[in-house]
């Protein structure tokens, strides 16, 4: 199981490393797509397949806003890959900062630290994670209905910029 998790947190640094290290929206959207994968699987090695999958799904909802927005605004015909030479020396600037940053505070993590949300599962009477759930619709009801709202208004204004050839406010520009 420590491998597993060592190999989800490994791809889960490699996505961010190709979020920060490609100029183009189309490859950047993707490594996202896998960065929030990863961070929910983390999340479930922990102890809360529930609320991984609510994140995923909202994220990924988020997500499909943000591509359409920056497809929309970068539309290159030729876009620079993962294979260009600019992005593979910034993927191995980023790489070897994330081995040096390792290397100077690896000594402090240790794998005792990594407890899972029912490791004390005997003095509880839910799960984890359904009261996590519980406590986030409870107290956290209206930030959930705010987050909603702003998330319909951003896809209102998405479609608003990118309607049409004559009429979307950034055609003209």
């Amino acid at each position: 199981m420590c491998f597993i998790m060592y190999l989800i947190l490994f791809c889960f640094v490699l996505g961010l490393v190709a979020v920060a290290s490609n100029p183009s929206p189309y490859f950047a959207a993707l490594g996202l797509v896998v960065v929030a994968g990863m961070g929910c699987g983390v999340l479930v090695g922990h102890g809360g397949p529930f609320l991984s999958l609510v994140l995923f799904l909202i994220y990924l909802g988020g997500m499909l806003v943000v591509f359409a927005y920056s497809a929309a605004l970068a539309a290159e015909p030729y876009p620079e890959a993962w294979g260009s030479w600019p992005v593979v020396v910034h993927m191995v600037v980023y790489m070897v900062g994330v081995v040096l940053a390792f290397v100077v505070f690896g000594g402090v993590w240790y794998e005792s630290s990594w407890v899972s949300v029912d490791e004390l599962g005997e003095f509880s009477v839910f799960r984890g994670d359904a009261g996590g759930v519980a406590l986030m619709y409870s107290s956290g009801g209206w930030m959930l209905i705010i987050s909603g709202w702003v998330l319909l208004l951003t896809l209102f204004v998405v479609l608003e910029l990118t309607r049409g050839l004559s009429r979307g406010a950034l055609r003209a520009v």
